[in-house]
């Protein structure tokens, strides 16, 4: 069975440098972490931060009150301002890691932001319902960016 990838395109009116470092250096100033984050299920508590270690073999790490960090994923591609490439685990104990590739274009004045999430094969037979539940996820998780996207 191959479960379709994710794929979401968003258009930001920043250029595609300041996309790309909202995306990963601002990540925790925008990622709605109450709703979705390892900690909240794990804790019950809102992470304090998320590091996103902008090189090929970084992580995105999400950090607690208390020291505690949970790793979200490793950098497989690193490209500013082109794209990254992450495979992504989000969880106490992984099984398999999905995909993740954002890709960052010009777009006149503007940037076009281009999400894909494949891998989910790779959870047997819960892939497709992850499949499901994260392609209602990354709008509910886009939606702050593109807010926190808009020209200063």
């Amino acid at each position: 069975m191959t479960v379709p990838p994710v794929t979401k395109t968003r258009q930001v009116s920043i250029s595609p440098e300041e996309a790309f470092r909202l995306f990963t250096e601002g990540l925790d100033t925008w990622w709605p972490l109450e709703g979705f984050s390892v900690g909240v299920g794990e804790k019950g508590e809102i992470p304090t931060a998320v590091r996103f270690e902008g090189r090929v073999g970084g992580q995105v790490v999400e950090v607690m009150a208390d020291g505690t960090e949970y790793v979200w994923a490793e950098i497989l591609e690193w490209d500013p301002p082109k794209l990254f490439r992450l495979a992504w685990h989000p969880s106490v104990n992984p099984t398999a890691a999905s995909m993740l590739e954002v890709r960052f274009s010009p777009n006149g004045t503007g940037t076009t932001v281009h999400l894909e999430h494949w891998g989910w094969d790779a959870f047997g037979e819960e892939g497709a319902a992850l499949q499901s539940g994260y392609d209602t996820g990354w709008d509910t998780v886009l939606a702050p960016y593109e807010t926190m996207a808009l020209p200063a």
